[in-house]
């Protein structure tokens, strides 16, 4: 019906080109920015799985750091004990060689003298010893009742719980180190006079000491056993990472080389109807020509 009020045809031309311009700038938009997803109108199920996928990812790159921290934690306790072994393991060769009828008193004396020296720097060792200016044996962080807690995930129960607090106890506590070494050298605690371990009573002192060392070793392998599960929650927290990052972009990303084929028709499509909408506005012009 040819109308000079009503113009179906341009209307048409019009709404077509509106739909085709609003998928243009559309494209242009995800190349521009390269993601598919851009707003939650471009796919609002997609926006939500990325989005938890995204925190996800965060939360596991962040427990990833908190096991590369905990490691060295734990490994620079566990090389703290292993030059408190080789203290002890000096000592337990002084308190032998003083054992034997062939050692003087006066040999016992220098001998007594290195023993003691020893002892105290043991007692800086396991009282000073410190990561990231914490203590971290006997009064510190691995001295903490019922054990420290790692955060070894993106989740609250992802955790993992070393509970070391009897071997780096005090003094007082049975079974510790300090203990242990508190019964192998009177100096430990730092007293004025010197010890007498070497002089008066060495073949008993070569038990206690072998015991120290057996003390120091189990805290040794726990500390070695965590790190080393330390060391497979990182490898396995990467590769989850890796695959939930490939997830993320699989849903996220736009494939460039689809988009770009979109565009292109998208601006054919364009030009289309732009033509056709001039042709459509030439048709008033056909309803006065039945007026002449």
């Amino acid at each position: 019906m040819l109308s000079l009020h009503t113009n179906s045809a341009t209307l048409s031309a019009q709404n077509s080109i509106g739909r085709t311009q609003h998928s243009l700038s559309t494209s242009m938009t995800r190349l521009s920015t390269g993601y598919r997803i851009n707003s939650a109108m471009d796919d609002a199920a997609g926006l939500q799985i990325a989005t938890r996928l995204k925190a996800q990812t965060s939360g596991m790159a962040v427990a990833m750091r908190n096991t590369q921290n905990s490691t060295s934690m734990l490994q620079t306790a566990e090389g703290a004990l292993d030059e408190v072994s080789n203290m002890l393991t000096r000592m337990k060769d002084l308190a032998t060689q003083s054992a034997d009828a062939s050692s003087s008193a006066a040999d016992k004396t220098a001998m007594q003298g290195e023993y003691d020296s020893l002892g105290k720097e043991l007692s800086n060792i396991m009282k000073n010893t410190s990561f990231g200016s914490q203590a971290l044996m006997v009064g510190g962080t691995l001295a903490t009742a019922g054990g420290i807690t790692f955060q070894i995930g993106a989740s609250t129960s992802e955790t993992m719980v070393l509970d070391l607090d009897v071997e780096f106890g005090a003094t007082a506590t049975a079974g510790s180190i300090s203990n242990a070494i508190e019964a192998a050298t009177s100096v430990y605690d730092l007293p004025a006079a010197a010890g007498t371990e070497l002089t008066t009573a060495a073949g008993a002192t070569i038990d206690l000491l072998s015991t120290a060392i057996n003390t120091v070793a189990g805290a040794r392998s726990s500390l070695g056993a965590a790190a080393n599960r330390l060391d497979h929650v990182y490898n396995n927290l990467a590769n989850i990472s890796t695959n939930t990052k490939n997830a993320t972009g699989r849903i996220m990303d736009v494939d460039f080389a689809t988009e770009s084929s979109n565009m292109t028709t998208k601006q054919m499509l364009m030009q289309a109807g732009t033509a056709m909408l001039k042709q459509t506005n030439s048709m008033s012009s056909m309803v006065m020509s039945l007026l002449q």
